[in-house]
C-alpha cells in the first residue's frame, strides 16, 4: 500500500511538472497577455453571444487548471472575465473557479510533499502547527485579503501546513471575493478601453483607485476583525478612569509612564516591590558599584609595575557592601514615587493584575483603562539540579544581601552576569570557580573574544571549569559538593557558597495573562510594534525581549507608550537595528550590530578591520595595552555592520560606532573626525585608517607617484 501510494505521489508530481512545461514549452505564456487579449476580443464576443454557456464552462475549466497548476495567468484570466462576462457573472465565475482550483493546488501539494515534510520537519514545525490549528483559518483569510505573497505561494504553502482542506476553500473562496471584484471591474473598463482618452474615464479611474486602495482597506477589515475576535467576550466601559496603566516600575515601565505624562495623559504606575526595579537594586547599579571596588583592589596590587609601592591590599567586604548600597540610595531618588508624582504619574503600591483587556486592579480594587503596559521585568532562571534547593544558593537577586566574602565562591554560568561576577569576587578574594556546561564563554561573542576574557579570568585567579554538566549538588560532612559531568567522567567541586547565574527568565505569573490568553509561555509575545494578543495591551523590556539590557527596555518603552496611547492615528515599529552591548568585566568587552559568528550564521558578505590596542599610545601610558577593536564593513564599501572592542572604556568607545551605524555613517566619516590626542577614542579612528589602508586606491596612486616623479625633473 505504501509502495503503490508513493508511485501515485511520483506520477502525479511527473504530470504536473509535465502540464507546467508543456505550457512554457508551447509558448501559450506569450498568447495569454493583453495585446492578444485586446486581439480576440471581438471574435470572444461573437462566440459568447452564439454559446454562452459553452465559453462560460471553457472558461471555467481553464481557470481551475491555470490555478491549479499555478501558472502565471490567473490575473489575466480575471481581467479577460471581466471584459467576456461583466461585472456579476465575471464575479461568480472566477470566484469559484480561483477557489476550486487553488484547493486542488493545496491538495496536490499536501498529497505530494504534506507527509515528507511534517516527517523530516515536524519538531521545527510544531509552533507552526499549532498556530494554524489555533488561528489557521485567520492567517489565511488575512493573506487572502492583504497579499503579502503571491496567491499560489499561499495555495502551496497551506498545503504544507496541517490546516483542513474544507476550511482551506471556505476561507479563499470568501477571503478572495473582495479581491476579484476589483480586478474583474478592472477588466470590465479595460475591455472598453479604445484610446488614451478612455483612461482618464471616471470608471477606468475608480477602477485603479480601488486596485490601489483595497490592501489598506484589507488590512484594515482584517484588525477590526481580529480585535472584534479577541474583545467578545469582554464587556467594554464606557468610560476610563485612565489612559494607560503601567505595569512596573523598573526601566521599561518608569520611561513608558513618563513619556504618558509628558503628554499630559492620565497614567498610573503599579509597582509590587522596589521602585527602579532589578537595575537600580540587583543589576546594574550595585554590580558596577562592586565591580568598581574589585577593579581598585586589583588596579592597587597592580601600582608596583608603575612604581607605586602600596604594601598589601586588604579588602573589607562588608564596607565593600556598604558602598554598593549607598551608590544604589544614591541614585534611587531618580526612580522614587515621589519624583514620578511630580511629574504627574499616579503610583500605586500593589500587586496589580488584569482582568479584563480595560480593567486593571490593584490588590483587588479595579481601575479602567484605554490601554496597558505590561513592563514586569525578569528573574534569575534556576535549572532544576538535584538538591540545589537545599543548597542555599544565591542569585543575582539575593546577592546583594552578602556581608561575609565567601572563602570559595562557585559560579554556575558563563555568561555576561556570571563572568563580571566570577572577576570581581576574584578580585576581592574568594577562591572563584565558574562552572560553564558549554565549551566556552559568552557564547553569543566570536571565538577570540571568549578565549580573551577566559585568559583575563585566569589571570585574575578564577578556576574556569568549561564543557562541565552540573548534574547534582551534595554534601560531604559540613563542606557542599557540586557534581558535574565533563568528558565522560564525573567532577567533585567542593564550595562554600553557590551563585546561581545561567540565565534570567521574565516575570510573568500572577498578572492575569492566563486568563486572558495571551501567549507568555518563554515570555510576553508581542508583534512589530509590541502589541500582545489585544491591540490596546503592550509589553515591553525584560518580559517581552529578545534583549535584557536596561537601555533596550527604555528603547522598547517609547515605542510601547507611545503606540498605546496614539496607535488609532499611527503605529511605530520597533526598531532593533541598532543595539550595542557591554559586558563588563575587565577588561571591558563591547558590541553593536554583527559579529563575525552571526554574519556567517546569516549569510551576510563582510570585510574585517582590526586594530590592536597595543599600538595606542594612551593605552601604553596607562599599562592597558591589550585587546582590539574589530570592525565589520560591507565587502568594499566603508557601511558599518557591526564592531566589537574589547579593551579599557570598550563601552564608551563604542558609543561612536552606534552614533556612525544609528545615521549611516560609514569609516571614511570617522576616519576624518578629529579625536583628541592622546585619548582611548583615537582607536576607533585608527581603526577607520587601517579600513582605508586596506581600500586605498591603487591605480590613483600609482599615477600621483608618477606625477610626482615628473615634477622633480
Amino acid at each position: 500500500m505504501k509502495n503503490s501510494t508513493t508511485l501515485i505521489r511520483w506520477l502525479l508530481l511527473i504530470a504536473l511538472l509535465g502540464a507546467v512545461i508543456a505550457f512554457f514549452a508551447l509558448g501559450l505564456q506569450h498568447q495569454l497577455n493583453l495585446e492578444a487579449l485586446k486581439s480576440q476580443q471581438q471574435a470572444l464576443e461573437v462566440f459568447r453571444q452564439a454559446h454562452p454557456v459553452a465559453l462560460a464552462l471553457v472558461f471555467f475549466l481553464v481557470y481551475v487548471a491555470v490555478t491549479a497548476l499555478s501558472l502565471p495567468a490567473a490575473t489575466l484570466l480575471t481581467l479577460a472575465g471581466g471584459a467576456l462576462f461583466g461585472l456579476l457573472e465575471g464575479t461568480i465565475l472566477i470566484s469559484f473557479a480561483s477557489s476550486i482550483g487553488a484547493t486542488l493546488a493545496f491538495l496536490a501539494s499536501r498529497f505530494v510533499f504534506g507527509a515528507a515534510v511534517q516527517r523530516r520537519f515536524g519538531q521545527r514545525l510544531s509552533a507552526i502547527n499549532e498556530g494554524v490549528r489555533r488561528e489557521g483559518a485567520l492567517y489565511l483569510f488575512t493573506l487572502r485579503l492583504v497579499p503579502v505573497f503571491p496567491f499560489f505561494v499561499v495555495n502551496l504553502l497551506m498545503g504544507l501546513t496541517t490546516l483542513p482542506a474544507r476550511t482551506f476553500y471556505w476561507v479563499s473562496q470568501l477571503g478572495m471575493l473582495a479581491a476579484t471584484v476589483v480586478f474583474v471591474n478592472a477588466g470590465t473598463q479595460l475591455a472598453s478601453l479604445h484610446s488614451l482618452s478612455g483612461i482618464v474615464s471616471p470608471r477606468m479611474l475608480g477602477s485603479f483607485v480601488l486596485l490601489g486602495v483595497f490592501p489598506l482597506l484589507a488590512r484594515w477589515i482584517v484588525a477590526r476583525v481580529k480585535a472584534r475576535r479577541v474583545y467578545a467576550r469582554w464587556p467594554k466601559p464606557k468610560r476610563f478612569d485612565r489612559n494607560l496603566v503601567v505595569i512596573g516600575g523598573g526601566s521599561a515601565g518608569l520611561v513608558s509612564a513618563y513619556i504618558a505624562a509628558a503628554v499630559r495623559a492620565r497614567v498610573t504606575l503599579v509597582e509590587k516591590h522596589r521602585m527602579g526595579g532589578d537595575c537600580l537594586n540587583t543589576g546594574c547599579v550595585p554590580s558596577k558599584a562592586l565591580i568598581h571596588a574589585a577593579r581598585l583592589a586589583a588596579q592597587a596590587r597592580e601600582a608596583g609595575r608603575a612604581g607605586v609601592q602600596v604594601g598589601e591590599v586588604r579588602v573589607d567586604f562588608r564596607a565593600v557592601m556598604a558602598r554598593v548600597q549607598q551608590a544604589v540610595a544614591t541614585v534611587a531618588p531618580h526612580d522614587s514615587v515621589e519624583r514620578y508624582r511630580e511629574l504627574g504619574v499616579d503610583v500605586q503600591r500593589g500587586q496589580a493584575r488584569i482582568v479584563s483587556p480595560w480593567v486593571v486592579e490593584i490588590d483587588g480594587k479595579p481601575i479602567s483603562t484605554r490601554a496597558i503596559v505590561i513592563a514586569s521585568g525578569a528573574e534569575p532562571w534556576v535549572p532544576p539540579i538535584a538538591g540545589i534547593d537545599q543548597a542555599d544558593y544565591l542569585t543575582s537577586d539575593t546577592l546583594w544581601a552578602l556581608r561575609e566574602l565567601p572563602p570559595r565562591l562557585l559560579i554556575l554560568g558563563g555568561g555576561p552576569i556570571g563572568c563580571e561576577l566570577a572577576q570581581a569576587f576574584a578580585r576581592l578574594g574568594s577562591a572563584v570557580t565558574q562552572v560553564e556546561a558549554m565549551e566556552r564563554l559568552l557564547l553569543r561573542e566570536d571565538d577570540e573574544v571568549s578565549a580573551f576574557v577566559q585568559t583575563q579570568l585566569a589571570a585574575d585567579g578564577v578556576d574556569v571549569r568549561l564543557g562541565h554538566k552540573a548534574v547534582a549538588i551534595e554534601r560531604e560532612g559540613a563542606t557542599q559538593v557540586l557534581v558535574c559531568e565533563a568528558g565522560g567522567q564525573q567532577v567533585r567541586l567542593p564550595f562554600d557558597r553557590l551563585l546561581v547565574a545561567v540565565g534570567r527568565k521574565p516575570r510573568t505569573a500572577g498578572f492575569g495573562l492566563e486568563a486572558l490568553g495571551i501567549p507568555a509561555a518563554r515570555r510576553v509575545e508581542t508583534d512589530a510594534y509590541l502589541a500582545t494578543l489585544y491591540p490596546n495591551i503592550y509589553a515591553c523590556g525584560d518580559v517581552a525581549g529578545p534583549y535584557q539590557f536596561t537601555h533596550t527596555a527604555a528603547h522598547q518603552a517609547w515605542y510601547a507608550s507611545v503606540n498605546a496611547l496614539f496607535g488609532q492615528f499611527k503605529r511605530f515599529r520597533v526598531d532593533y537595528a541598532v543595539i550595542p552591548a557591554v559586558t563588563f568585566v575587565d577588561p571591558e568587552v563591547a558590541r553593536v550590530g554583527l559579529n563575525e559568528r552571526e554574519a556567517r550564521e546569516q549569510g551576510i558578505a563582510y570585510e574585517i578591520t582590526r586594530y590592536g590596542l597595543d599600538d595606542l599610545d594612551r593605552a601604553i601610558t596607562e599599562d592597558h595595552a591589550h585587546g582590539f577593536v574589530k570592525v565589520l564593513t560591507a565587502p568594499g564599501k566603508d557601511r558599518i555592520l557591526g564592531a566589537t572592542i574589547v579593551g579599557q572604556h570598550a563601552g564608551e568607545l563604542l558609543a561612536e560606532f552606534v552614533l556612525a551605524m544609528r545615521h549611516g555613517l560609514g569609516m571614511n566619516k570617522i576616519l576624518g573626525t578629529i579625536h583628541a590626542y592622546p585619548t582611548w577614542a583615537e582607536a576607533n579612528k585608527y581603526a577607520a585608517g587601517n579600513w582605508k589602508k586596506a581600500h586605498a586606491p591603487e591605480r590613483v596612486l600609482g599615477w600621483l607617484a608618477r606625477y610626482h616623479a615628473w615634477r622633480l625633473k
